[in-house]
């Protein structure tokens, strides 16, 4: 690829785009789906040397990998249920994430209050948990059977309360996480474009023997269709898995369950822990933890039967569900649905247990009771990946160039568990930062951190919070100069996570998000209007309570 415009500046995407259309070479390998799992992939594939192109049907993140739960967990109900090794891998690579991430990926206390004639009991979980920390390598769990409320959970329901236990997850910007891993990829010399959809499979015959070649593509932007060549597809479509895979024949295994969540303001439920406790009407558990200066209520476990190709949304029913799960374990909160400053939900792809069936609605057994594993399967030089969790995206990449290795022999198939990030620091010269701000913006932007801060000081509010949040508005405009932003939602959802945290979509600053859109993205007045049209409608549709 040519390197005319800089990666992922405003006019990069559709020169790129324009020499992906004219140019007939083979990659060796294309990835569609720019989510946790396939910017994990493509981490690992640039950082073999290969030729890689990323394409994504909407914007980076835009499915799932920006409406998880934000946790980065050890994999605690594996545990539970036995699964040791999975287990084990989880932990693992929570406590990679920490050590590599500071800023981004942070550990995170929970609390558990353990009531009379509720399982598990203290004893029980304490064995548990001892598990949990052996594999950490580092002993988080704690005992409290009195002062809990007074000290450390405010507002705790504490009726039959016989004590709490505390332990320890981490929490993260999933978004974030996922545009600092393709980072990498794209330093390592990789190709990720957003809004390219792949529409079809492109097949060739040798020795009467069918093998998938590439995929036709469809530009989002200009409705334009092309084709695009490969040694190696991989398919890490999430939500999207089966429809690839039916253009081979393939039956339908993924089940998409929809997990819900809300954002209150965090006087309105202030925590300084995740509090884990569980519903009182079906038993599952529900988080209320504190994220970027507010509070998240979450999760839901439902199948989802919305429209695949529009964004998720929450229902009534799960606003009820979350706001009394809420007002069962803080009674003295008594929050209404006009405290919710906003929702969201996203849309897991869980592998069913009746792979050989196709699934649909009908699926006997309960969400909750699906397997989080991932699995892989290689149908005709199609690598496609579904499950898994956000914890242990890496291994999942491994397991996908394991499979996808035999289309690729110039590659080594002994694969190493390294490091996908790259060490970087800020400089001891800005002196104007304080070290939590230095470690959140070098574990969010790693070495771009640095041209962000210079750029910064030149400008006369860049180093400012927006309003509330711990945002900058230096990086609003980094994302509109380097992180090939295309639509206002791309901007305030995902490149940053303010129209989550202000209310109604942080309508309140949008002079200043103008401002800057007209000036880096070169928007003019029909374009940003249409732009702000277009982001009302979606934070009214998906992110609201729903009319």
């Amino acid at each position: 690829m040519s390197s005319q415009e800089a990666i992922w500046s405003p006019l990069w995407r559709s020169q790129v785009v324009n020499q992906l259309k004219q140019t007939d070479s083979q990659w060796d390998m294309l990835i569609v789906g720019g989510g946790i799992t396939g910017a994990g992939i493509y981490r690992e594939a640039t950082s073999l040397g290969l030729k890689v192109l990323l394409v994504e049907q909407r914007d980076f993140a835009w499915g799932t990998s920006s409406r998880s739960s934000k946790m980065v967990h050890g994999g605690l109900r594996y545990l539970g249920s036995g699964q040791l090794g999975l287990a084990n891998d989880s932990v693992k690579e929570r406590q990679n994430l920490m050590n590599e991430l500071p800023g981004l990926v942070n550990p995170l206390p929970f609390m558990m209050g353990h009531y009379k004639g509720m399982f598990p009991g203290p004893w029980i979980f304490d064995k548990l948990l001892a598990i949990y920390d052996f594999m950490a390598g580092h002993r988080y769990r704690k005992y409290f059977s009195k002062g809990i409320r007074d000290f450390f959970v405010p507002g705790m329901n504490t009726s039959q309360l016989k004590g709490a236990t505390q332990f320890s997850d981490a929490v993260t910007d999933d978004a974030r996480l996922v545009m600092r891993v393709l980072h990498e990829g794209n330093t390592d010399g990789g190709t990720a474009v957003n809004y390219l959809k792949a529409v079809d499979t492109l097949k060739t015959e040798t020795k009467g023997i069918e093998k998938v070649s590439g995929l036709k593509l469809e530009d989002q932007i200009s409705g334009e269709q092309f084709e695009v060549s490969a040694k190696v597809v991989i398919n890490a479509s999430g939500t999207w898995t089966d429809e690839l895979r039916q253009t081979l024949g393939q039956k339908k295994v993924i089940r998409p369950l929809r997990g819900s969540h809300l954002v209150v303001p965090f006087w309105r439920l202030p925590s300084a822990f995740t509090v884990s406790f569980f519903h009182a009407k079906d038993k599952r558990p529900v988080f209320v933890f504190p994220w970027e200066g507010v509070t998240v209520i979450g999760t839901t476990d439902l199948d989802h039967q919305q429209n695949s190709n529009e964004e998720s949304s929450i229902t009534r029913e799960e606003i009820d569900y979350l706001l009394d799960a809420a007002n069962l374990q803080f009674p003295e909160a008594n929050l209404l649905k006009g405290d919710i400053r906003a929702t969201w939900s996203g849309v897991r792809p869980v592998v069913s247990k009746n792979q050989d069936k196709a699934v649909d609605s009908n699926t006997p057994n309960k969400p909750s009771d699906e397997k989080r594993e991932h699995a892989v399967w290689d149908d005709q030089g199609l690598i496609s990946v579904a499950g898994g969790k956000l914890t242990t995206y890496r291994l999942i990449a491994m397991d996908v160039l394991q499979k996808a290795a035999p289309y690729l022999p110039e590659i080594s198939t002994d694969f190493k568990k390294t490091s996908h990030f790259k060490p970087s620091t800020l400089s001891s010269g800005f002196v104007e930062l304080s070290s939590e701000l230095k470690k959140r913006l070098l574990g969010r932007y790693g070495a771009h951190a640095h041209t962000l801060v210079s750029h910064a000081r030149e400008l006369e509010n860049g180093l400012e919070k927006i309003s509330t949040t711990d945002t900058l508005w230096a990086e609003i405009i980094w994302s509109c100069q380097s992180e090939t932003v295309q639509h206002l939602d791309d901007l305030l959802l995902r490149r940053t996570r303010i129209g989550l945290l202000l209310d109604d979509g942080a309508e309140e600053v949008f002079s200043g998000i103008r401002d800057i859109c007209q000036q880096y993205l070169a928007w003019d007045d029909v374009k940003w209007q249409a732009e702000r049209k277009r982001y009302q409608n979606i934070i009214k549709r998906h992110y609201s309570l729903p009319e």
